[in-house]
């Protein structure tokens, strides 16, 4: 086998690859680094991916047909979680097909569309998660909280408009944040991660001084949805001061809450992990160690959060259970007759 780097040269050479001050303009492919340490085992790679890749589909989509399906399920907190499985399913769609295809590649590259439309899925997945989980934290205190005006406030049509909400605003405001990185002059096309990321893509800038924008709307963004996670924290507070006292308010914060929870926690912790790996790591780490916490917010909540609930919620672990059961009969019905 060529070695990677050595194929990249050949392609450079041979595309008249843009030098230092070239202008963004004929920038059209980049090349992702982040697999170069691990061409040996690309193979193997390749079987886990399609494994976990399969299992995100099969337990999001589970979740998802279940909920539609059932008319019983047709709640907010149902829908909500509806919601978050269908993020996951936009997120990941965003990242394993083309992640996939690398493994089998010798060159790792994206072309510039490509590269900006990724990294317009990739955080507009990530923020619509969290803003979608401010929702079901809001939900869950007007449910304990507010027992009697739960159906007018959280009605199906208000949560609906908030979940198309969730979806559209991150998806306008990453899409302003690429818009305005698509406008710079880039001076290399070498991205040291296994997918694009807006702002490595900024810092490739020939001019620093043209990002200052870039690094305003993106602390925009960022203070926004720290508000976000800090109403969660602060609904969460005003829960657990609440259920402290009462033996039935705690008994819904146990089954309904406890899920959620467990589902922000993980995804704020692989999310801290991304964002502290992309601006601030050694790169004295292995190149394994940055792939994996690079990747974890594609991989662990995706495919926790559907078996989270699933398990925990009673009505859904019995409707799943119900079908698989049904199934069984069915064919043993079959095969007796």
């Amino acid at each position: 086998y060529v070695t990677s780097l050595h194929v990249i040269r050949k392609i450079q050479k041979y595309k008249g690859f843009p030098n230092m001050m070239d202008n963004v303009s004929v920038m059209t492919t980049f090349f992702l680094s982040g697999l170069h340490e691990t061409m040996n085992y690309q193979r193997v790679l390749f079987f886990v991916t399609l494994l976990c890749y399969c299992l995100i589909l099969l337990v999001n989509i589970t979740l998802i047909v279940t909920i539609i399906m059932d008319k019983n399920l047709h709640e907010p907190m149902y829908i909500l979680l509806c919601a978050i499985c269908m993020n996951a399913l936009y997120g990941t769609a965003g990242f394993y097909p083309k992640f996939l295809w690398d493994l089998l590649s010798p060159v790792h590259v994206i072309s510039y569309s490509g590269c900006l439309i990724q990294a317009q899925v990739m955080y507009s997945f990530a923020c619509a998660d969290l803003f979608i989980l401010s929702v079901m934290a809001y939900d869950r205190y007007v449910a304990i909280c507010r027992p009697l005006e739960y159906h007018s406030v959280m009605s199906k049509q208000r949560v609906i408009k908030l979940v198309c909400y969730s979806w559209m605003t991150p998806f306008c405001m990453m899409g302003i944040n690429v818009f305005l990185t698509s406008r710079l002059k880039l001076c290399s096309p070498y991205i040291a991660k296994l997918f694009c990321v807006n702002w490595i893509i900024v810092k490739l800038a020939c001019f620093p001084a043209e990002t200052t924008f870039n690094s305003i709307v993106a602390h925009i963004i960022i203070i926004i949805y720290i508000f976000h996670g800090l109403f969660i924290v602060w609904s969460y507070m005003y829960l657990i001061k609440t259920c402290v006292n009462s033996i039935e308010n705690r008994a819904k914060f146990m089954q309904t809450c406890v899920p959620h929870l467990i589902s922000l926690l993980i995804f704020l912790v692989a999310l801290l992990f991304d964002v502290i790996n992309m601006r601030f790591t050694s790169k004295d780490f292995p190149q394994a160690f940055q792939n994996f916490v690079g990747i974890e917010f594609l991989v662990i909540p995706p495919l926790m959060n559907p078996l989270i609930y699933g398990f925990k919620l009673t009505k859904i672990r019995n409707r799943i259970a119900g079908v698989i059961m049904n199934r069984i009969l069915g064919v043993i019905t079959f095969k007796t007759k």
